[in-house]
């Protein structure tokens, strides 16, 4: 049976859950001019994972690593079995593959490599992530002026000037763990209403 995409995604999320004691899920963000199809943010950091089923290509992918690597500590690739003899041709050798297949009726993951921590990732591409109320929030939570006026790039710098990365690193997780997407807009009002 060929797995589609969307056949992997729902096992997928119940998997890593099943896998760390502490996951929060995001689906389909935006990096450079790629998309990542799944961002689990855990513990350890966050694990870019890009989906290759059974009816995928590796047509972009060789732009789709170059991307992830910009922003993630860890990088997956997740490929149906029609992918798994050949698949580590296409990553680097830090990416870890998991392949998935039907098994009984149910989906059945491997871990063919673990993934192994990105020595390309850009701490202010993972600060890009960030929406300007989060970004507040640690400033706040540092002591940091408020930059009120400021826009979110002129930020985004101080930040990365006053905070050593490994501080960085674990306010941006904590952001991105406690993100609540049905209260951001408001968030962003208060926000906005707040630089009036």
């Amino acid at each position: 049976m060929s797995l589609l995409d969307r056949d992997i995604r729902e096992p997928l999320f119940e998997w890593l859950e099943a896998n760390h004691s502490m996951v929060r899920i995001l689906e389909e963000k935006q990096i450079g001019r790629s998309r990542a199809d799944v961002v689990a943010v855990t513990e350890q950091g966050l694990i870019g994972m890009e989906i290759k089923s059974d009816a995928d290509t590796y047509a972009r992918l060789s732009r789709q690593v170059k991307d992830y690597d910009r922003y993630y500590d860890f990088n997956v690739i997740v490929a149906g079995t029609s992918h798994a003899g050949h698949v580590a041709e296409h990553v680097p050798e830090w990416w870890g593959i998991v392949t998935v297949e039907m098994d009984r009726g149910q989906m059945d993951f491997y871990e063919m490599r673990n993934a192994k921590p990105n020595p390309k990732m850009k701490i202010e591409k993972q600060l890009s992530l960030l929406w300007r109320p989060e970004l507040a929030l640690i400033q706040e939570r540092n002591g940091l002026p408020k930059y009120r006026e400021k826009s979110k790039e002129f930020v985004q710098k101080k930040l990365l000037e006053k905070l050593p990365a490994d501080l960085l690193h674990e306010e941006i997780v904590h952001a991105l763990f406690e993100r609540d997407y049905t209260l951001i807009e408001a968030e962003i009002d208060a926000f906005r209403a707040g630089r009036r």
